[in-house]
């Protein structure tokens, strides 16, 4: 710190095509009167950072570098027809990551007490050696718990207690999840089977199976297997799930949303008392949060008019939800980071690592169970 400097990764899409990531050095923040000095010191790949980091928009299959160390450019093309929608970033150099952790080493005259504390934040530009944020926008953590554990403390845990407060407010009874081996999905089985709530779980892998049932999930449905609509169906007349929450946006070639509407559809035509030929009266509703699948959403109709899929993004539901409400999801999360929002990395990486050409690749897959975590000062 002695340098009074700080390196960040910086992400730029240029007017010439191309998406480039470098490391900058930028002037060590000085703390105001309400924020804190951070150092960071651990900060997670999520899916939601590669829109910035990479734009969805790059062809990872040429990625070049020049120079070496700090001074390391890595560049990627821009599909061409996709540059159209680059427009309002071209040429800006913007920093990366949407949360991390780190602690306290300054602050300003009101937050002095602070100094010291290990906390979590989703303050932005996260993939910094050091960051300078308002004291009230940190979640504090126990005494004990390491940055590599508060690192994921704000997007996951958040986004899944956020799927138990929609159920709530949509007066819905149980949920559907899939790529429900993930970090968020692991929490999520955790949190539902604490709360009584039933959780049916897609996955595409035994050992991803094998792995929820280690934790106590009860409904598992393995994309994999020839009975998985069959499974699904079963699931869902015995837990009358009405609401779905996807992650991949196009998995199982495009159709895993209308799956499963298709499913809820016919668990509740088991259970109908009279036939109707616009279907069921149950309304059904899939959410789709994620990306992980960049295939086209394929919907074939035979889950009769009573339906919805739509999009759903934290930030929003947040407003829904309500400050106060939120304020105790998040120390919830501080209470039970070492259990109930627990995160596992598939590797710790430096800022350097981070624009090496097989690492890139390697987070860009937004492989289920295979995060990354960068460490800045590594």
């Amino acid at each position: 710190m002695q340098d009074k400097v700080s390196r960040e990764i910086r992400t730029k899409v240029t007017s010439a095509g191309e998406v480039e990531l470098s490391i900058a050095s930028v002037e060590m923040p000085e703390p105001k009167e309400d924020e804190v000095l951070i150092r960071v010191e651990a900060a997670p790949i999520n899916p939601s950072d590669l829109g910035l980091l990479l734009s969805f928009a790059a062809d990872l299959s040429s990625i070049r570098t020049q120079g070496d160390g700090d001074e390391t450019v890595t560049s990627m093309p821009i599909h061409p027809r996709l540059m159209a929608s680059m427009k309002p970033r071209l040429d800006q150099s913007m920093s990366a990551g949407n949360e991390g952790s780190g602690v306290i080493i300054d602050a300003g005259s009101n937050a002095r007490d602070l100094i010291g504390k290990t906390v979590g934040l989703a303050g932005g530009s996260m993939y910094s050696q050091y960051r300078c944020v308002a004291a009230a926008n940190c979640l504090v953590m126990e005494e004990g718990t390491t940055s590599v554990e508060a690192a994921s403390s704000f997007v996951n845990p958040l986004t899944a207690l956020a799927f138990v407060e929609t159920m709530k407010m949509e007066n819905h009874s149980a949920i559907v999840h899939t790529a429900a081996a993930s970090n968020l999905g692991q929490m999520l089985v955790r949190i539902c089977k604490g709360d009584g709530i039933p959780l049916i779980n897609i996955v595409r892998k035994q050992e991803q199976v094998e792995l929820l049932k280690s934790l106590g999930a009860q409904y598992i449905c393995n994309m994999s297997e020839t009975s998985f609509m069959e499974d699904l169906v079963s699931a869902l007349s015995e837990t009358g799930a009405t609401l779905g929450f996807d992650a991949t946006g196009g998995g199982n070639n495009g159709e895993l949303p209308g799956q499963i509407l298709a499913a809820m559809e016919i668990a509740a035509n088991r259970a109908a008392k009279e036939y109707s030929r616009y279907g069921s009266d149950t309304y059904k509703q899939v959410y789709i949060y994620g990306g992980l699948d960049p295939s086209p959403t394929v919907l074939k109709r035979a889950f009769g008019m009573s339906w919805g899929l739509g999009g759903w993004l934290l930030t929003p539901m947040i407003g829904k939800i309500g400050m106060e409400k939120f304020q105790g999801m998040r120390l919830r999360v501080a209470r039970e980071i070492k259990t109930t929002f627990a995160s596992s990395y598939a590797q710790e990486i430096s800022m350097r690592e981070m624009l090496q050409p097989e690492v890139i690749r390697a987070y860009a897959k937004q492989a289920t169970g295979e995060k990354y975590l960068v460490c800045p000062h590594t």
